[in-house]
């Protein structure tokens, strides 16, 4: 979302480890998942902001600001977390089997057994996504804002309101991932518990070419290289297996920049918007 309107956003593993510790505080202190969700999302939206408002409206380099946030969050996480480091929930978000579908083999026990709800979502929001961007005029208006912003601002439409919006959902969505980590996937408080997955989500974005959908598999593919390196600690040196998901995401970022060269990322991502005189 952010991307597409034109705004890179360095920030994202940042994002996630600092709601995964509010989501996990609030589940922890009230025991309503619901609410540490809403808590994880809201916290998402608000590290979000500050970078907003650096790199569309004071117009500093979106890189700068995207990895000085990068870096403090993690800190910021640590030092208002270390009370809770080792405590793990005693309730977690709720696992769910599809019928029918669990019964497929291979796939069934894969994608369709036992799984947090959200991952059951994810999906369905990518294809909302895909037809808000693509086949909805807001949505081209959107896009345009990361293509052609003084086109936008010609039709009378705010482009620096329109990218606020598009950090502000992405910083949402990251609240999603990082309260995920700690409701489901890791119910416990554990420093650096991204693990650099926001890193990886990044990658994500320039492997399926700004493509909602196409991230979807993306994100499959590097959790199956994720999950092999855990799989496959008897046969291959652990410390190998570790690298795999992040060397395929420096293999990604190689492609991706050779990809951008022709043309494929949005013509203005990363440049700040000066709206000319009349």
């Amino acid at each position: 979302m952010a991307e597409r309107a034109g705004v890179v956003n360095l920030a994202l593993d940042g994002m996630m480890i600092v709601s995964a510790l509010v989501a996990f505080v609030v589940a922890q202190e009230t025991q309503q998942l619901v609410l540490a969700l809403a808590a994880g999302m809201l916290a998402g939206m608000v590290i979000a902001l500050p970078h907003a408002f650096a790199s569309i409206t004071l117009r500093v380099n979106q890189f700068v600001t995207g990895l000085a946030l990068a870096m403090l969050c993690p800190g910021l996480a640590s030092l208002m977390g270390r009370h809770w480091v080792g405590a793990a929930l005693p309730h977690t978000l709720p696992s769910i089997s599809i019928p029918w579908f669990m019964e497929i083999p291979f796939l069934g026990p894969a994608f369709f057994t036992n799984k947090c709800i959200l991952a059951y979502l994810a999906p369905g929001v990518a294809m909302v996504l895909l037809i808000f961007l693509f086949y909805t005029r807001w949505g081209i208006i959107w896009r345009s804002a990361g293509e052609s912003p003084a086109a936008v601002d010609a039709c009378g439409i705010p482009v620096l309101f329109l990218r606020y919006i598009a950090v502000l959902l992405g910083g949402l969505f990251a609240g999603v991932g990082g309260a995920y980590l700690a409701l489901y996937y890791q119910p416990a408080w554990v420093e650096s518990m991204t693990g650099g997955m926001g890193w990886i989500a990044l990658a994500i974005v320039i492997f399926s070419n700004w493509n909602p959908v196409y991230a979807v598999g993306g994100a499959i593919l590097f959790g199956v290289l994720y999950h092999f390196s855990f799989r496959l600690q008897d046969q291959i040196d652990p410390h190998v297996l570790k690298t795999l998901p992040y060397l395929s995401v420096v293999l990604v970022l190689v492609i991706g920049s050779l990809r951008s060269r022709n043309g494929s990322a949005p013509m203005a991502l990363g440049n700040p918007y000066f709206r000319e005189d009349r």
